[in-house]
């Protein structure tokens, strides 16, 4: 003889449902991106990298400190206070941007490397100088955590 066990459908529907309540709650799928501060997607870095360094381009042609200072991660707006308005700083009163434009974005070792190519101009003379940011992300926001003057080499051609 032969015997059968029937499920009831409630049975049936809860372990239908049960992968998706696992994966919503976290107990699957790994860590969420909370606990992963560290590892944002790369379109949001670049993204991110971009928007901090044209707002902190944008400050330094507008010369506004303040706009600027908001940009830079909090551990350097102590030397930025210090030297913003100095004679070789961003944001000196005797030299106007004329002009800047971010050449490239690519991951460093310290977070996303940003170059940029910025022209001053300083009674008649102008120049054009590069200058490379990193953005890092400190907790949920990303910020400017380093300036210098330089740019990336430029990216190696495709090989055919």
């Amino acid at each position: 003889m032969r015997v059968t066990y029937r499920r009831p459908a409630s049975t049936a529907a809860l372990l239908a449902t049960l992968p998706f309540v696992v994966v919503g709650c976290g107990l699957v799928g790994g860590e969420t991106e909370a606990e992963q501060p560290e590892r944002a997607p790369a379109e949001e870095a670049m993204l991110k990298s971009r928007e901090r360094v044209q707002a902190y381009l944008d400050a330094m042609t507008a010369k506004d400190v303040a706009a600027g200072r908001g940009q830079l991660c909090a551990v350097l707006h102590e030397a930025f206070d210090a030297a913003a308005t100095e004679p070789n700083g961003d944001f000196a009163d005797h030299f106007e941007v004329s002009k800047s434009e971010i050449t490239d974005i690519r991951p460093g070792p310290s977070g996303q490397e940003v170059s940029t190519a910025v022209t001053v101009t300083v009674g008649k003379k102008k120049a054009t100088r590069p200058l490379l940011f990193t953005v890092t992300r400190d907790g949920i926001d990303w910020c400017i955590s380093d300036e210098r003057p330089g740019a990336n080499s430029p990216a190696p051609a495709p090989t055919p």
